[in-house]
C-alpha cells in the first residue's frame, strides 16, 4: 500500500503540479521514515520530537541528508521548540503560529518518503524551491492518490490487504457475548465492502449493528449538525429520506457522533472505539464524549520483537547501569576519575546510538527518543486507553477482562519503591 500511494502521488506531482519528470526515477525507501515525525514547513526539515518538545539530535533531516547537531542548533537556537511553533496558539485565538505539521497517520510514511525524495532531488540539483509549497503539493497529491487507491485496491485486494484468519472468530466471540458492533469509516462503501468481503466474508455486514461510510472524521466527531443519510447499495446514491432510526443491514452515509449516540443510546464508557489515528479517530470521542478508546498501532510488532532481542536487552540494561554509575560519580574531581568518567560518557553515547538504530537507522523507535517518550507516544497515551498491534490480540482475553492502569513510579518515589 505504501508503494502504491507513493507511486500515485509521485505521478500526480509530475502530471498535475508539473514537477520535473526526472523525479519519476525516485523510488520509495520503505525503511527511511517512521510515523509521528514533524515536518517544519518553514525550514523544510523533518525531525523527531520527544514528549517535552525537545529535538532528538541525530534524527533531523533535510531531504535524505542528516543535519549535524551544530546545524540543528544554528537553525533552532535551542533543543527545545516553543509550543506555539509546534502546536500553534490556543484554540480560538488569532494569528496561529504553528510552523510544524506532525505526520501521524498510517499513510504518512509514503508521504514523508515522497517529500524527502523530492527535497533531496532539489537540493542535489541546486533547484530553488519553497518548503511549504513543496509540502502542500505533496500533501495534496497524496490526497488525490487516496481517491485513486479506492479504485485500484478493489481490483486486486489480496495484493494490498493481509488476511487475518482470526478476525471472523473475534467477531463471533463478541456477538456471542451480545456485544453491539459498529463501523464508522471515511472510506466509500464499495471500497469497504470489497475489503471486508476479503477479510471476513460476503456476510460481513451481518456482524455489525450500524455501518457508516464516508463519515469524514474528524468532522464526524466535531460537527454539531450534518444529517445522516441512507446509502443505496444498488444505485450507489444517497437517499434523501429522513433517518429516524438506525437499522441493521442498512448502509449509512456521513452524519455525526451526536446522532449516532441519540439514535442508539450508546454513550460514554459503554463504548470501546478502535481507530488507527490517535488524533482524528480517538481524540474527540475520548475528550468530548467520554468513550473508551483503543489504538491500532501496527509498528508495535517490530518494536516488541526488537525489545525482546537478547542483544538489545543486554545493551539497554548496561546503558541503565552505566548511566547510574555516571550519575553517582560525576562529582569526582581527580584527573584519573575524570578520565574514567569521560570513557563512560563516550561508551554511553555509543550505546544510545546502537539502541536507537536497531529500531530505525534514521529516527529510532516510534515510541521514544534516547530517554523520553516521543511526542507521538505522549499524544497516544493521552487519547487511547489501550493500544495494540492488531485487534484480534484481544482474543487472548475474555470479553469481560478489565485492563487496569499500572501505577507509574515518579522520580521522587524511586528510592522508596526499590531500596
Amino acid at each position: 500500500m505504501d508503494y502504491l500511494l507513493y507511486n500515485l502521488g509521485r505521478q500526480i506531482l509530475i502530471e498535475h503540479y508539473k514537477y520535473p519528470r526526472e523525479i519519476s526515477q525516485l523510488e520509495f525507501i520503505p525503511d527511511f521514515a517512521i510515523r509521528g515525525l514533524h515536518y517544519d514547513i518553514e525550514k523544510g526539515i523533518l525531525l523527531k520530537l520527544d514528549s517535552f518538545l525537545q529535538i532528538q539530535l541525530g534524527s533531523v533531516y533535510r531531504g535524505l541528508t542528516p543535519l549535524s547537531d551544530e546545524e540543528v542548533l544554528d537553525l533552532y537556537k535551542n533543543r527545545i521548540i516553543p509550543i506555539a511553533y509546534v502546536e500553534g496558539t490556543i484554540k480560538g485565538e488569532k494569528n496561529n503560529k504553528s510552523k510544524m505539521i506532525q505526520l501521524a497517520d498510517l499513510f504518512s510514511v509514503p508521504e514523508m518518503g515522497l517529500l524527502c525524495n523530492v527535497t533531496d532531488y532539489f537540493e542535489r540539483n541546486h533547484i530553488d524551491y519553497h518548503p511549504e509549497i513543496l509540502f502542500r503539493d505533496v500533501q495534496d497529491s497524496l490526497f488525490d492518490a487516496h481517491l485513486e487507491m479506492h479504485r485500484v485496491v478493489p481490483e486486486n485486494v489480496a495484493h494490498y490487504l493481509e488476511a487475518n484468519k482470526n478476525l471472523r472468530l473475534f467477531f463471533d466471540r463478541l456477538k456471542a457475548a451480545n456485544k453491539k458492533l459498529f463501523v464508522v469509516t471515511n472510506s466509500p462503501y464499495k471500497f469497504v465492502n470489497r475489503g471486508m468481503d476479503f477479510l471476513v466474508g460476503p456476510d460481513w455486514k451481518t456482524y455489525f449493528d450500524v455501518i457508516i461510510v464516508q463519515a469524514r472524521k474528524p468532522r464526524f466527531f466535531t460537527d454539531v449538525s450534518r444529517p445522516i443519510r441512507i446509502y443505496d447499495e444498488r444505485s450507489g446514491i444517497h437517499i434523501w429520506d429522513r433517518v429516524i432510526k438506525l437499522q441493521k443491514g442498512v448502509i449509512y452515509y456521513e452524519g455525526t457522533v451526536k446522532q449516532l449516540q441519540e439514535l442508539t443510546g450508546w454513550r460514554g464508557h459503554q463504548v470501546l472505539y478502535y481507530g488507527d489515528h490517535p488524533y482524528s479517530d480517538l481524540a474527540d470521542v475520548t475528550l468530548e464524549h467520554g468513550w473508551r478508546t483503543g489504538a491500532i498501532i501496527p509498528e508495535l510488532t517490530h518494536e516488541i520483537e526488537t525489545l525482546n532481542n537478547r542483544e538489545f536487552k543486554e545493551n539497554a540494561n548496561w546503558l541503565h547501569m552505566l548511566t547510574q554509575l555516571i550519575e553517582d560519580h560525576q562529582d569526582c574531581e581527580g584527573k584519573e576519575e575524570q578520565y574514567v568518567l569521560a570513557k563512560w560518557m563516550a561508551e554511553r553515547d555509543e550505546l544510545r546510538f546502537k539502541i536507537k538504530t536497531v529500531f530505525n537507522a534514521q529516527f529510532g523507535s516510534v515510541f521514544r527518543t534516547y530517554h523520553n517518550p516521543s511526542y507521538f507516544s505522549r499524544r497516544l497515551f493521552r487519547f487511547a486507553d489501550i493500544y495494540t498491534s492488531n485487534i484480534t490480540n484481544l482474543l487472548n482475553y475474555s470479553v469481560n477482562h478489565t485492563f487496569y492502569p499500572r501505577r507509574g513510579v515518579m522520580p521522587h518515589e524511586y528510592i522508596s519503591y526499590f531500596v
